[in-house]
């Protein structure tokens, strides 16, 4: 009889230990799954958005600095 008790828990151990470690696992792969689905979308997000335009004059980096004095103070004109 003590052995068959023994047996018992020793079975009901193995068996708590194991539904432990699949819902652990479980686990593990639902939050990465998640987590890659989050990270795909925000790098496609990030591709569909325009890049800016900085728009520059054609002129501009022809155009010198002009500095001069009106009496009240320096003037630079850039």
């Amino acid at each position: 009889m003590q052995n068959i008790r023994s047996l018992f828990i020793a079975l009901a151990g193995i068996t708590v230990f194991a539904a432990m470690a699949l819902f652990t696992v479980s686990l593990t792969l639902a939050v990465g799954g998640i987590l890659t689905v989050l990270l795909a979308a925000r790098a496609i997000s990030l591709r569909m958005k325009p890049a800016p335009v900085r728009a520059k004059a054609n002129n501009a980096q022809q155009r010198e600095m002009r500095v001069w004095n009106d009496g009240r103070g320096t003037i630079i004109d850039l």
